[in-house]
């Protein structure tokens, strides 16, 4: 399958050793990694035919970012290079009760400077089964938002199933701004996927569930869902539900409806957790394979939640899980037992 995401990809800073802190940092880890970039890598690794479109500077740093996808089989034939820096991102691991913090670094970046004559869309998406952005995308800057939508036409022209992770980031915009942008986009989306925070603050949804205080009542999301579906027109809406117990604790499941059947997947007690970051991402990657290769929604479904629970245990942005691993744990075996 041809599976095409659009966004940034970018180079991301950690302090060096365990859990160690910003003010601590005399030198850095490195890694690449963004949203619909992660994705990227995960449909990859499923053996699918993934295209990721960014802009990048064609100096040193940026074809190190180019490097880091092809080593993981994406291909970037659609890639335009130019403009002056790669997104920077800091990452500052948490670990029991302190949370983990992010710094941006990333205005002026290639992509969020690209413009319209570095993409032709309907080339880039001429064959393709599905089309997969984030919230983030559009929030990089007013140009990202207007290739967003020009991205989405043209996977809508040439039949591809379209699919956002809502993605929220308060660093980019606000809510009222992202209303604004998200709102009308979603007529291009059939496949909506997000958590209890990302429905209320791009689209204007807010479930009946109080996830930081352990009330996660599925009833509550269903009733949201349907009025998602009857406001949009999508075929699907799914929810990822984490419960924060710690920065080094999560309870992670999900919920999907399609406007007949509503499921709610088996959940996991992710401890200790190695690196959230990209965990969302690999959600959606794994529902992107699901969808495409399940028989059931709830199949599909399944398949993501044990592919983003991986995740959790991979340093790095990417999820570097192959199918036979998540069908092993989606199946039962979360033993870790070493495999001989």
């Amino acid at each position: 399958m041809k599976i095409v995401t659009f966004g940034e990809i970018m180079l991301r800073l950690s302090p060096a050793g365990v859990n160690n802190r910003f003010v601590q940092a005399d030198r850095f880890d490195v890694v690449y990694g963004g949203g619909e970039a992660n994705v990227a890598v995960s449909c990859a690794n499923y053996g699918h035919e993934a295209y990721f479109v960014t802009k990048l500077p064609t100096h040193e740093i940026g074809q190190s970012a180019l490097n880091a996808l092809r080593r993981y089989g994406v291909k970037t034939d659609y890639i335009a290079r130019g403009g002056k820096r790669l997104g920077i991102y800091y990452l500052e691991s948490g670990s029991a009760m302190r949370p983990s913090k992010v710094i941006y670094d990333r205005a002026g970046s290639a992509i969020a400077e690209a413009s319209v004559v570095d993409f032709d869309f309907d080339k880039i998406m001429e064959g393709a089964d599905w089309f997969h952005w984030s919230g983030i995308t559009p929030a990089i800057s007013d140009e990202a938002a207007e290739l967003t939508r020009l991205a989405c036409e043209a996977a809508k022209r040439h039949g591809a199933t379209v699919s956002v992770d809502l993605n929220f980031r308060k660093k980019l915009w606000t809510k009222e701004k992202a209303q604004s942008i998200m709102r009308p986009l979603m007529q291009y989306v059939d496949v909506c996927i997000g958590n209890e925070e990302d429905a209320e603050l791009c689209l204007g949804f807010k479930p009946d569930a109080d996830v930081e205080g352990g009330k996660t009542d599925a009833e509550g999301y269903k009733a949201i869902f349907e009025q998602m579906q009857r406001e949009f027109g999508f075929k699907y809406v799914i929810s990822t539900l984490r419960e924060s117990l710690s920065a080094s604790h999560n309870g992670w499941k999900a919920m999907i409806y399609n406007g007949e059947e509503f499921y709610v997947s088996k959940r996991y007690d992710i401890l200790p957790i190695v690196d959230r970051v990209g965990g969302g991402d690999s959600f959606s990657g794994g529902v992107i394979h699901g969808l495409l290769t399940k028989p059931t929604q709830g199949e599909a479904l399944e398949f993501a939640v044990a592919a983003s629970a991986l995740k959790h245990t991979i340093n790095g942005d990417f999820n570097l899980v192959s199918i036979d691993e998540v069908e092993a744990l989606a199946g039962g075996d979360g033993s870790g037992r070493v495999q001989r």
